[in-house]
């Protein structure tokens, strides 16, 4: 049999690094992009006929990729249709979540300003619920379809079916527990994920002001600019902030005095900020290779220019470690793995 006969258009030996927005990554052994939904289907019925490890990819910008690459296919989403009808957006997985933003300005839409800035797609955002400034899509989402491998049928969700969580839900739940490799959705977010392949959204807005929509998004844009590092390539935040609610799953001592000073710094928010507790580490500006923690936001992971997934996951080892010793708590990360 010959993969590419069966699927035609799909390319061997794609640099993956050219995919991430961390600009890391080896080959991989075959790449397809799928322009459709249809196309998305046809490409992982070929890989499951193949018996080949098969991956989907958004935008790639919560994604660490081994250096080594994927022994298998790769699937890069490019569905982008969309439609506002009232107040909601239909959108396919492969819209990026900046034009999601740019529909949301002309229509008059409030609800996604958060979104401003952020890179990816709207299918890793839903699967890894992306957001920010104390919002996430999972807010907006009614309805969310997908395809399921498994019994070859395409499936709607319905918000409350999603469990979304912090930087969580169902689609990165992983059922099928002996598939080694099954898939990824970049931001994304990018992600090692479950059974579920994100085909399209319905998003749900509320009417408002053009003036105010675009006074939020000037400062959330202005915001980034003042506390991230945007100069070089990078996945964004590495490690989720720490949630109260969640604090027992993350610490060695709940009880412990060092710990109840951290939560008295913020109760307001009501999470431990990840960078706080990496900054207090004296690990800003540490640099393994040609990766550096950022100085101006040390939950930012850099490559300064060649750096390898080697050195990245030699400076999120040393973070751990680090957080681990001094405060007893196990930072967990945001972005997901290709290895």
């Amino acid at each position: 049999m010959d993969i590419k006969k069966e699927l035609p258009g799909v390319k061997g030996n794609v640099l993956l690094k050219d995919y991430t927005t961390f600009k890391i990554g080896g080959k991989a052994k075959y790449f397809f992009v799928a322009k459709n939904k249809e196309d998305l289907i046809k490409a992982i019925s070929v890989a499951k006929k193949f018996k080949l490890p098969f991956f989907v990819l958004g935008g790639g910008s919560n994604l660490l990729v081994s250096d080594k690459g994927c022994n298998g296919l790769v699937i890069k989403v490019k569905s982008q249709k969309s439609k506002v009808k009232k107040n909601q957006i239909f959108c396919e997985a492969g819209v990026p979540l900046a034009r999601l933003v740019q529909i949301s300005i002309k229509k008059n839409l409030t609800g996604l300003e958060w979104g401003v800035g952020i890179p990816g797609t709207v299918g890793g955002a839903i699967a890894g619920n992306a957001g920010a400034f104390k919002k996430s899509i999972g807010d907006s989402v009614i309805k969310v379809e997908v395809y399921d491998p498994k019994d070859n049928k395409i499936k709607i969700f319905k918000k409350i079916n999603c469990k979304f969580g912090y930087r969580d839900s169902v689609f990165k739940e992983k059922k099928n527990q002996s598939t080694k490799q099954n898939f990824v959705l970049g931001r994304a977010h990018k992600i090692m994920c479950s059974d579920l392949v994100i085909l399209s959204a319905i998003i749900q807005l509320k009417k408002g002001k053009k003036s105010e929509i675009k006074r939020k998004i000037k400062e959330f844009l202005d915001y980034r600019q003042e506390t991230q590092p945007l100069n070089f390539p990078s996945a964004g935040s590495v490690f989720k902030n720490v949630k109260f609610a969640n604090l027992h799953k993350f610490t060695s001592n709940i009880t412990n005095k060092k710990i109840r000073e951290i939560c008295g710094k913020f109760g307001d928010i009501r999470e431990i900020p990840a960078g706080w507790l990496i900054e207090r580490c004296n690990l800003k500006g540490k640099k393994i290779g040609k990766a550096k923690i950022s100085e101006k936001h040390a939950n930012f992971i850099l490559n300064l220019g060649g750096a390898k997934a080697r050195d990245i996951k030699k400076l999120i080892n040393l973070i751990k470690k680090k957080v681990k010793e001094k405060f007893g708590i196990t930072l967990e990360e945001e972005i997901q793995y290709l290895f």
